[in-house]
């Protein structure tokens, strides 16, 4: 036992250097930061009852909520960071999520069920189903018509909202209180804390790494996307791949809208507009290339937060709002300069 001893330093060593100079590890640091930075500059204010001061972002409410945002963020970022490895992208995660929550919405109404249990059943189900349809329909059209994924999804993004508005009319869709009571439970912490949203992001961050790090399919994933005549020639089924992807993108961005819809009570063609920003800015400064073969879940839930944290220190300083879309931009560029840089650098080095 003594013998064997010493080499497992060298062992931490090499595993300390490998967290230490991943993508991650930085996104992390940079979100410590953020958050002591708006902690000591937030201020504080008395509460109600107990008269004690509480930090105005420090605090359980707003920590929770900050998470509860990121969270629809960060699912559909998940799912659109495994387009982007692929070396494609997913302007339609968006319309997905309006049609998605309108549709459970539409069911809900025209079914009649009420009970929590049944209600999330039947609205998870829906979801699901819209959600892998569209993804689905991305996919045969990026492999059938041999457009880039850029000009297909760009289409669908405009038909899906399209149909989404066309069924309801430009309506609001109530969902069932019943629903509602399960995804915005407090499970027992009360004080209008609720951290369902919170609790799927980190399961849905679990299974992404998983499926992209241990699954045959998330090896194949990075094969095509770092090298698609390699993988052509390794006898990869590429058409399958590519839809798979989108399958995938798709399915979050369906999970995504059963969570909002059912944690905001209501659905309509207008939601998610724009979040095609909020979800690629979150998978490339979480740091997945655009040119494929690089990404990660963990970093795309962790951009998602960062991003987020970003607008929160300009409502929490009290900064002008017009301002956030200006610091998103600036972090993207950034960000693909960063992942440039490096990998650059790295080529660099093996040369």
């Amino acid at each position: 036992m003594r013998r064997r001893a010493p080499l497992q330093f060298p062992r931490m060593r090499s595993a300390f250097h490998k967290i230490a100079a991943s993508q991650e590890s930085g996104l992390v640091v940079v979100l410590v930061l953020v958050t002591v930075m708006l902690t000591l500059m937030a201020g504080s204010h008395a509460d109600r009852t107990t008269g004690q001061a509480v930090n105005n972002f420090w605090n359980s409410y707003t920590l929770i909520q900050t998470a509860t945002d990121a969270s629809f963020f960060a699912i559909m970022a998940i799912g659109a960071t495994v387009v982007i490895i692929s070396g494609g992208i997913d302007l339609s995660v968006g319309s997905i999520y309006a049609l998605s929550g309108v549709t459970l919405g539409l069911a809900l109404r025209g079914s009649g069920v009420t009970s929590p249990g049944a209600a999330t059943a039947l609205g998870l189900a829906v979801c699901i189903g819209v959600g892998l349809a569209c993804g689905i329909l991305n996919g045969l059209l990026v492999v059938g018509l041999r457009v880039h994924p850029f000009i297909v999804t760009l289409g669908t993004m405009w038909i899906l909202r399209g149909i989404a508005f066309v069924a309801t009319r430009a309506q609001s869709i109530l969902v069932a209180p019943g629903l509602t009571s399960v995804v915005k439970s407090s499970l027992g912490l009360g004080g209008g804390l609720y951290p369902v949203p919170m609790l799927a992001m980190l399961i849905f961050t679990a299974l992404g790494v998983i499926y992209l790090t241990r699954t045959v399919m998330g090896r194949r994933v990075f094969a095509f996307g770092g090298n698609a005549e390699a993988s052509r020639f390794a006898g990869l089924p590429l058409k399958r791949i590519q839809i798979g992807v989108f399958a995938v993108s798709g399915l979050t961005a369906g999970l995504a809208a059963f969570l909002g819809a059912s944690f905001y009570g209501s659905a309509s063609s207008g939601d998610a507009q724009g979040y095609e920003l909020y979800v690629i800015a979150s998978a490339v400064v979480g740091g997945a290339s655009l040119i494929g073969g690089k990404g990660s879940a963990l970093g795309a839930t962790l951009g998602a937060l960062l991003i987020v944290l970003i607008r929160q220190s300009i409502r929490t300083l009290h900064l002008d709002q017009n301002y956030e879309w200006i610091v998103i931009g600036c972090a993207i560029i950034v960000a693909v300069v960063v992942d440039q840089w490096s990998t650059r650098l790295t080529a660099r080095r093996l040369a």
